[in-house]
């Protein structure tokens, strides 16, 4: 081997060990790594093959948490529960049976994971390799795409004061089923609902559970839905009542930075770039961007390359090219960006127990610009944050002439309906 093919190997899997500690938007607290990114600040990443050694029980539900169990392990739970710092009003509820789904009856596609909590396929080694879908494949991102955004829809007109987190989730859960789609985070490295639902100080990860919506709470949906082999991945916030104005703020910083950096993809910009974009905006706002958690590819596989980093980075991620399909999905603080992971060791907050909030789609890259696969559609509810933004007054459906075209068919039905 020369000198040169030697360093290559090296080089090779030097970035390969970076890769493999990247970030992703959705694992549990257990298999966190710390790593050090380019920036040289270190922090604390999150692997993909999460849920180590955890093995699935048989039978067809599975025992929910938040003490809704029996025997030692219920009681060790309960007892790290009641023994742990909560940082802000939001505590564990109890949670409801994990569901489990039949493909086979229901005549609907499973991913592989939906049985025994294990993803079996994992990411290209190094970062900057990027799947670029089929013509055939974006249709059917198109079409799980639209099911997530139906389904996140309804469960966004259901938030109200008195509802349970968990009456959201057997909602997204059977409308999920309706439309022939398997809710994603079922069972994804043992995540024991269908959607998660983060309530103010909660960053993500959120499992549903009996806690009822309280007037001022603000909620973010997040939604994934399987269909035919695809997943289309969306979430939103939601105000139940009305907002204070803190909260008015916190909501339209974020999606006003969101906009902005969904409106920088194009073929032949660096991925890299989209995190100055997200921290630039919000910062100078008095805000402060999450660094533990990132966007994602998508497709067959939940999550893939790129890493979407939601702040200023130097990451070799690659560029955009048609055909690439990802998440952009910050998560965007009133006070401080470090996370408190709960025993559960999905649950994300704050550590000063200050709010937090997020959007997310499902973005594809053509040769146009960008389009968002879950964007709103005639009978979405448009948010205030969308009719009072400086930076896209009205619905983002993406920057082609083909999305362009679509926001004004869904602005004329929403002006149809005020």
């Amino acid at each position: 081997m020369s000198r040169y093919s030697a360093f290559a190997v090296i080089f090779a899997a030097a970035v390969a060990s970076c890769h493999l500690q990247a970030a992703d938007a959705f694992a549990p607290a257990s298999l966190r790594q710390t790593a050090r990114p380019s920036s040289g600040a270190p922090r604390e990443l999150i692997r993909l093959d999460m849920n180590k050694g955890k093995k699935k029980k048989s039978g067809g539900k599975k025992s929910g948490g938040g003490g809704g169990g029996k025997g030692f392990g219920a009681a060790l739970k309960s007892l790290q529960q009641n023994a742990f710092n909560y940082a802000g009003s939001i505590t564990p509820g109890k949670q409801s049976p994990q569901r489990v789904v039949d493909g086979e009856s229901l005549g609907i596609a499973i991913p592989d994971y939906a049985g025994d909590g294990i993803p079996k396929n994992s990411s290209p080694m190094l970062p900057w390799v990027i799947e670029v879908k089929t013509p055939e494949e974006i249709v059917k991102m198109r079409a799980a795409g639209r099911v997530a955004r139906e389904v996140l829809d309804i469960a966004g007109r259901a938030v109200k004061v008195g509802i349970t987190t968990d009456e959201i989730d057997a909602l997204v859960h059977e409308e999920s089923l309706k439309r022939g789609a398997y809710p994603s985070p079922l069972n994804y490295h043992g995540f024991p609902k269908s959607c998660c639902t983060s309530v103010n100080e909660v960053i993500c990860h959120g499992i549903p559970d009996n806690r009822k919506l309280q007037e001022g709470d603000v909620i973010n949906l997040d939604i994934t839905c399987y269909l035919n082999g695809y997943h289309g991945d969306c979430s939103e916030m939601f105000v139940v009542g009305e907002p204070d104005d803190k909260a008015r703020k916190l909501l339209q910083t974020t999606y006003d930075s969101w906009v902005k950096a969904m409106q920088f993809v194009k073929p032949g910009n660096d991925y890299k770039d989209i995190g100055a974009i997200i921290e630039d905006h919000i910062v100078e706002r008095g805000f402060t961007t999450v660094k533990k958690f990132c966007g994602h590819g998508i497709g067959s596989v939940f999550h893939t390359n790129p890493n979407i980093f939601h702040y200023r980075n130097s990451e070799p991620n690659g560029q955009m090219a048609p055909g690439h399909t990802f998440t952009i999905e910050p998560m965007i603080c009133e006070g401080t960006a470090q996370c408190l992971t709960w025993p559960d060791q999905w649950t994300a907050t704050t550590q000063d127990g200050l709010r937090s909030a997020q959007f997310e789609h499902t973005l594809l890259v053509t040769p146009e610009g960008v389009e968002a696969l879950t964007g709103k559609i005639e009978t979405s509810p448009v948010q205030f944050w969308e009719r009072e933004s400086d930076v896209h007054n009205g619905v983002w459906l993406g920057t082609t002439p083909a999305a362009k075209a679509r926001e004004e068919i869904v602005k004329a039905a929403s002006t149809g309906e005020n």
